[in-house]
């Protein structure tokens, strides 16, 4: 281990956090420090968090998934070869667009398997609109105590890249916030914060928190290996392995945050509002 190349990561990451960063940062240690407390370092934090009923066939719980991915890897085929000569910013409207589509019949297959298998239809599954003022405002704590152990994630993974590949090691963006700095285009700024903020949020926890983990505590009697294994799925789903570790820890809180209330309203909105940090972010560089 090059314990100078330590140094030099952790003096370029220190300059990179702002006074408000530390602030929301201090806020949310404090945040996570008291539930840590209170749950007996996490222990008994979903003791009593009974599964959700439902009579859900296994191959039932991954259609959405199966249905999204082959949507949208057809419309993807059909763009290549139909529309070559787009120019950038139209490549990437149409990029956006596309996984908007693919979302219709996703979403549509999960909410007739939600309404027809599980007990109080999709009240039973975690849509139940009477909640989402209570989950929009636990949803803000939520992401609060889960933001500073994301952030060293990503400080961590930032540093060992740094020591292992070298000084040019950075993590890399996501797709859709590289193209929100790169066009400038109303139409494109316009269609990736709708899905990012919205569309995405929305069909992950649907398929991975909403059909995924309900399926794996059919099976497994407490709830934290159901959380830890459908998380393990969510983070493979993605594609840069950097993302992994910081992605990970955002998972479990959004798998948590879903045991613990029943409420799929309450994962999306920390979804949404970490999407949405996100995007901004890229928006104000």
């Amino acid at each position: 281990m090059n314990l100078s190349r330590l140094n030099e990561a952790l003096e370029e990451m220190g300059g990179q956090l702002s006074a408000i960063d530390l602030i929301v940062c201090a806020a949310g240690i404090l945040v996570l420090v008291v539930w840590l407390l209170k749950t007996s370092l996490g222990t008994k934090s979903l003791v009593g968090s009974p599964p959700r009923r439902n009579n859900m066939p296994v191959l039932y719980a991954f259609i959405p998934l199966f249905i999204w991915v082959g949507t949208v890897s057809v419309l993807f085929f059909i763009k290549e070869r139909a529309l070559a000569g787009l120019s950038d910013w139209q490549g990437a409207l149409a990029d956006n667009l596309i996984l908007c589509i693919g979302v219709v019949p996703t979403v549509a297959a999960g909410l007739v398997i939600a309404g027809t298998r599980f007990a109080r239809r999709l009240s039973g599954f975690g849509l139940d609109p009477r909640t989402t003022a209570r989950d929009l405002g636990a949803a803000f704590l939520n992401l609060l105590a889960i933001m500073p152990v994301v952030l060293a994630m990503i400080i961590l993974t930032t540093l060992v890249g740094k020591i292992i590949v070298g000084p040019g090691f950075e993590m890399p963006q996501h797709d859709e916030l590289k193209q929100i700095i790169a066009y400038s285009q109303w139409q494109v700024r316009a269609i990736i914060v709708v899905t990012a903020v919205v569309i995405v949020p929305f069909t992950e926890e649907l398929i991975f928190r909403g059909m995924l983990q309900t399926l794996l505590r059919s099976f497994i009697v407490r709830p934290w290996p159901a959380v830890i294994l459908a998380s393990l799925v969510f983070v493979v789903f993605h594609a840069n392995p950097q993302h992994w570790p910081a992605l990970f820890m955002l998972s479990l809180c959004l798998g948590y945050a879903y045991e613990k209330s029943g409420s799929l309203f309450r994962s999306i909105f920390i979804h949404s509002l970490f999407n949405a940090l996100s995007v901004f972010a890229a928006l104000g560089q």
